[in-house]
This record gives C-alpha cells, sequence and structure tokens, in this order.
C-alpha cells in the first residue's frame, strides 16, 4: 500500500517574489549539502509565464556544467516530446510556452537520487517558480520527482494514469516517463505518446 509522507518542515526564510530575485537567491543558496559539490545552479528554463511546466527530478552532469536544465540525451529527447505536442522551451507565444525545472537545483553527486531533505531545503525555490509561472498544467517526469511533488513512495506504475493535484491552488499535475527512462526503455515511447496527447488535450481544454 504506497504511503503519503508529510511535508516535512524547513527552516523559515523570506524566499524572493520576482524572478530576478529569485535566481539571485537560488545561485548563491546554502540551505542544503548539495551546494557543496555543485559547479553551477540549475534554475530553470522557459517563459516566466506558461500554461505548462515541465518538473524533473535534479540536474545531471551536462546541466551542472551548462547550469540549464535537460541539455544532454535526454534533454533533446524533451525537447522532440514537446515539439510532438507544439511546443518548446524557446517558444515566445504566451499560449504556447514551457517552462522547465527541477525539484533540486543543484546536482546530487554522482547522479544520484536527491534526497527528501534536499528536496525539502529546495521546494521554497520551486514553489515560487510555480506561483510566477502560473502554470495551467504541471508535468513531472519520472518516479522520483513525481514521488517528492506528492510526498508518497507510490511506484511510477501507480502515479501515472490520473490527474494529481499540487500545491495550494491545487495545479493539475501529470506524471510520465523521464526522457533518460524512454532511451534505456524504448518500448515505453508508445505509453510517453499516449501521455503527451493527454497534455495536449489538457492544455487545450
Amino acid at each position: 500500500m504506497p504511503q503519503k509522507f508529510p511535508r516535512q518542515p524547513v527552516a523559515a526564510f523570506e524566499v524572493p517574489t520576482d524572478w530576478e530575485g529569485l535566481r539571485s537567491a537560488v545561485a548563491g543558496c546554502m540551505r542544503c549539502k548539495l551546494c557543496t559539490t555543485r559547479t553551477n545552479t540549475v534554475f530553470g528554463v522557459g517563459q516566466q509565464s506558461a500554461p505548462l511546466m515541465v518538473v524533473g527530478e535534479g540536474p545531471g552532469a551536462d546541466e551542472d556544467a551548462r547550469g540549464e536544465p535537460f541539455v544532454g540525451r535526454a534533454g533533446k529527447l524533451l525537447d522532440e516530446m514537446l515539439k510532438a505536442i507544439g511546443r518548446s522551451r524557446n517558444e515566445e507565444a504566451p499560449g504556447k510556452a514551457v517552462f522547465i525545472a527541477n525539484v533540486v537545483k543543484c546536482r546530487p553527486p554522482g547522479n544520484r537520487d536527491p534526497e527528501a531533505d534536499e528536496v525539502d531545503a529546495c521546494r521554497p525555490y520551486l514553489d515560487q517558480q510555480i506561483r510566477l509561472v502560473k502554470p495551467k498544467l504541471i508535468v513531472a517526469l519520472g518516479r522520483i520527482a513525481a514521488q517528492r511533488l506528492l510526498g508518497t513512495d507510490a511506484p511510477l506504475s501507480k502515479l501515472r494514469g490520473p490527474v494529481h493535484e499540487y500545491g495550494p491552488d491545487k495545479t493539475p499535475l501529470l506524471i510520465t516517463y523521464h526522457p533518460a527512462y524512454l532511451l534505456r526503455s524504448p518500448g515505453e515511447k508508445a505509453k510517453s505518446w499516449a501521455d503527451l496527447k493527454r497534455v495536449h488535450q489538457l492544455l487545450a481544454g
């Protein structure tokens, strides 16, 4: 039986309410141990107001080096996935815009999964990004991002499918496969395409 885990309290601090202040706060953040091993923080990329927000688990080596999310092979596949539903990280048209971020802004050493305390320390930044972007729909990529966002240990097979809700505004949240997983398991791309069509339908509606 999947368990729901309550949000862990984090030390109170004032999160900037504007993009410039928030970006500066993330760049200098030392709220968890990931700050000691990062090369760059990975704030996010895309339009500051977008109907679709995509959230992954954490930066990898390429992302840490460049300071931008999803820039390796998985990033290229994500770009193709977005293009398939008429969207792009560089799209400027308001109705087609996307913002891409992660549940943690610094690379976990060795590309390990981000730990609960690291996610909790970073969550105020992500929550403020969501408030600023005001997405119509959030798409979480992969098991780790889904579990960390929803506070559950349920497997991806259980989380994928239903439309969940996130945060006080109850923003609709859909779960799909991480592009890195699809590169390893191309047989699952048909399921991923079904998810993408659903994303397109939800945004159109």
